[in-house]
């Protein structure tokens, strides 16, 4: 049981956009609306400093203080996703180079290399002004870092710069180009290299680069953005007592969120269902259709506990602990999916609602108003260009409104875990092995299993050593296990189910001997690996089947279930499990209601569009769905949420 905590809202305001006439109205009517906290500043840079060492802060200083005395705190971000194009004069190289070889160009965002070392020292520079000029202000009560590192594919540069630093880190990482030489494989193709010097980064290579050569650059890459991160928060510790946050993306595993997570107070991500789902969701069109103006039943959620987890790295509290928000909650259509549909009345209060559910300490609808110029002025606000309120806004002053009648919960922790571990993502991205295998892919599965099954997920990192605290946990396709979680396992005493495609490589790619999985007390090998295209399937006895992935099994392993065939396709001994293939979701649904029972773990399964979250003190049940259902005689509309006070 966690310490309960004052759910709050907010809203992201841009005050250099709007006449300053117009910006106490704006801080009344948020008051008015409910709203806390008001996130400023991140994209304003040209306006703090128009020219190299102009800097002016006096409309800042006036914009904060007007906030303020309507009673808003504000989360003040550094403005370096935007750097000015004097800075591009200043830099010419640090822009990112993408796989081709071509600059990435100003006019947009995002438009530098992490890698670039004067770009990194402007950054600092920018951090420690803002630093020191509202670091004691009493209005700033929170940061953020920068805006959504790796959006519009930006961690991965091809740069001099990363050239230069990626051959520095294998230096340090190695030490030697034999050693080098004997972790990659390089006999293979004659790749083997003399010196660092020599090696170049992983991209315009005649077929497939050399699988640990991406995996080694994916991970300098994601370094690359831990450092840049802390950087800034050095900075800004150095004047400020406030904490400090960023504010992450939907299914972006680009670089590893719980390391920059590790420098950071609060984690804070970006959710807009409806633009997930149509851009970065698996599923049928049908299914996409059903969901259209609702979002995934799942996705939000998935990354509520997954930001919960990265939110509680700094404190080292637990995964159920993490300190999170929703930085950016979509109020409307958006711009920058294929296609916009606009959310059912109700869903920004289901939104809201679920991120409470999981823990989030402030949801903070972007934007205030939308904008009628550049490139997201199709992107919705709580107000409409005309300052006219538009939909959300009242979903949102009903939230409030509610947030003040409901006492503080808090998150309760969860029987069941999943496991997530970014480098995976990076090992099965640079070894696919089947188009549609993806690691981010597989582990949603799992979790949407648990989600159909009603059941709390806590999510855990890769190096967790004590895993006691849960009866069951889930490990799907983790390229290596680190010792910590190895060790954890070994003392584990509920069901750990690991699989397919879990510790079957060394952290360099390449496969052990004895080949995997290496867990102790479960004698099983992966002998053999079949990727299986749209189409094919292998049936299991009893009904069910697997999708895209199927492993031969061998070793002495109880086996658990068999293939239609007779194959194993799953093994055990005592409370571990091997998963042999990529289940459906109906078998899926099946093995975990399995698991769950020999554990002691309370399922409820769900009905499409159904989905239960459990506090402290309180059962919550969101309606997905665009039709109204009943659940335990209470109707609950389309887009609705209910909930009652658990015994």
């Amino acid at each position: 049981m966690t310490t309960p905590l004052k759910r709050t809202l907010g809203v992201c305001y841009y005050p250099e956009h709007w006449d300053e006439a117009v910006w106490a109205e704006d801080a009344r009517r948020m008051a008015e609306t409910g709203i806390t906290w008001v996130r400023i500043g991140e994209f304003a840079w040209s306006r703090m400093e128009a020219q190299p060492g102009v800097l002016t802060w006096d409309w800042l200083d006036r914009a904060i203080e007007t906030l303020g005395a309507h009673g808003l705190k504000v989360v003040l971000g550094t403005p370096t996703a935007t750097p000015p194009r004097w800075m591009i004069d200043r830099h010419p190289d640090m822009l990112a180079v993408d796989a081709e070889g071509r600059p990435r160009k100003f006019g947009s965002r995002r438009h530098y290399c992490f890698s670039h070392k004067g770009y990194r020292e402007e950054s600092r520079r920018i951090a420690r002004l803002m630093a020191e000029r509202y670091g004691r202000n009493p209005h700033v009560a929170a940061w953020q870092t920068d805006n959504e590192y790796a959006c519009h594919d930006t961690v991965i540069s091809y740069s001099d710069a990363a050239r230069a630093g990626f051959r520095d880190w294998l230096a340090q990482r190695y030490q030697s180009p034999d050693a080098l030489n004997r972790a990659w494989g390089n006999v293979f193709w004659s790749m083997d290299y003399d010196s660092f010097d020599q090696i170049d980064l992983p991209n315009l290579t005649v077929t497939e680069p050399n699988h640990p050569h991406v995996l080694a650059f994916r991970r300098y890459s994601s370094n690359m953005v831990v450092a840049f991160n802390r950087i800034q928060t050095d900075e800004i510790r150095k004047h400020s007592d406030a904490p400090i946050s960023h504010n992450y993306m939907g299914r972006v595993t680009d670089f590893d969120h719980f390391k920059v997570g590790a420098d950071l107070d609060i984690a804070t991500w970006d959710s807009y269902p409806l633009g997930f789902l149509s851009d970065r969701i698996e599923g049928t069109a049908d299914y996409k259709l059903a969901f259209l103006r609702q979002g995934h039943p799942d996705n939000q959620a998935f990354h509520h506990d997954l930001y919960r987890a990265v939110g509680a790295m700094r404190s080292g509290v637990s995964p159920a602990e993490g300190r999170w928000w929703v930085m950016e909650q979509q109020p409307g259509p958006v711009n920058w999916a294929p296609w916009n549909a606009a959310p059912l009345p109700g869903m920004c209060r289901l939104w809201a609602w679920e991120a409470f559910a999981h823990g989030a300490e402030c949801v903070s609808y972007f934007r205030w108003r939308q904008a009628p110029f550049a490139q997201e002025q199709m992107h919705a606000g709580l107000l409409r260009p005309d300052s006219a309120p538009a939909p959300a806004l009242g979903e949102a002053a009903r939230v409030a409104i509610e947030l003040a009648e409901m006492p503080g919960v808090g998150t309760a922790r969860a029987e069941v875990a999943l496991v997530f571990d970014y480098e995976s993502d990076w090992a099965w991205a640079a070894q696919v092995q089947g188009q549609d295998f993806g690691f981010w892919r597989l582990a949603f599965a799992a979790y949407r299993a648990c989600r159909r099954a009603g059941l709390n997920v806590d999510i855990l990192r890769p190096d967790t050593a004590d895993l006691s605290a849960y009866k069951l946990v889930l490990g799907p396709g983790l390229m290596h296990l680190s010792d910590p979680l190895r060790a954890g396992l070994a003392a584990f005493d509920g069901i750990a189910l690991l699989g397919p495609r879990s510790d079957t490589k060394t952290d360099e790619l390449s496969i052990p001997t004895p080949m995997g999985p290496n867990v102790p007390g479960l004698d099983v090998t992966v002998a053999l690996t079949e990727s299986l295209p749209p189409g094919a399937e292998v049936a299991l006895a009893g009904g069910g089947r697997f999708l895209h992935w199927f492993e031969h099994l061998e070793g002495e392993a109880e086996v658990v279930l068999r293939t239609a065939a007779g194959q194993p396709a799953m093994v055990g001994a005592g409370g571990l499990r091997y998963l042999a293939g990529w289940p459906d979701d109906a078998t899926f649904d099946a093995i975990l209601a399995a698991q769950c029972a020999e554990a002691g773990v309370a399922t409820t399964p769900m009905p499409e569009g159904l989905r239960l979250r459990d506090t402290d003190t309180h059962r919550f049940v969101f309606n997905y769905a665009a039709k109204p259902q009943t659940w335990n005689g209470v109707e609950i509309p389309a887009a609705g949420v209910h909930w009652d006070a658990l015994p």
